[in-house]
């Protein structure tokens, strides 16, 4: 089974949701925690030091993706 991204899984949520502003921004809260979530998967999978692996993702997703506005 593929996997949905946090981007998918967003539009389909917001695609049913009335237009609520309280709503959506909730939907975006959890999107925006899958999306981290999969980006330290991703990283972990890739990474080719198992030491320290989780901490090392963390501080990559941090520091690329930390406080920047889409």
């Amino acid at each position: 089974m593929e996997k949905e991204t946090a981007t998918e899984w967003l539009f389909k949520q917001l695609w049913d949701e009335p237009k609520d502003k309280f709503n959506w921004f909730v939907l975006l809260k959890k999107a925006e925690k899958m999306e981290k979530e999969q980006i330290i998967d991703a990283y972990i999978e890739a990474s080719e030091n198992p030491a320290l692996i989780l901490e090392d993702a963390e501080d990559y997703y941090n520091e690329t993706f930390k406080n920047k506005e889409i």
